[in-house]
């Protein structure tokens, strides 16, 4: 099991056809012998596996990594003193293939769009 940092930039999104890589997102995880996010380690970890959303003009939105064996990854961010485990969970799909630089992430917000970031780095 190796534990990485994912580096997201926006591939392509509602405008910004061109893509943004100042909109990213930093996600740490475990990933599984084939290279993908692994929820067995999710699972057992007592600790939880961060995350962070970049955008140009915002401060840092902290939070961290969900895993539902029904509905797939996600992230939540704690942007205000009350969010907490009911922060909106905001979906992260992997697609079939290994997690590497040059792949692609779909990333579902809240309120039902979503965008394609592309990985750009693995730490």
């Amino acid at each position: 099991m190796a534990t990485v940092t994912l580096l997201l930039a926006l591939a392509a999104g509602p405008g910004f056809p061109e893509g943004s890589p100042e909109h990213r997102y930093e996600v740490a995880l475990a990933l599984d012998a084939t290279g993908r996010p692994d929820a067995a380690a999710w699972l057992t970890d007592p600790e939880p596996w961060p995350a962070r959303r970049l955008e140009p003009g915002r401060a840092p939105l902290s939070g961290d990594v969900q895993h539902d064996p029904d509905h797939g990854w996600s992230v939540r961010l704690f942007g205000a003193a009350s969010d907490g485990p009911d922060a909106p969970e905001i979906g992260l799909d992997f697609g079939a293939d290994p997690v590497r630089p040059g792949g692609h992430v779909t990333v579902t917000e809240p309120d039902g769009t979503a965008s394609s970031y592309r990985v750009v780095g693995i730490a």
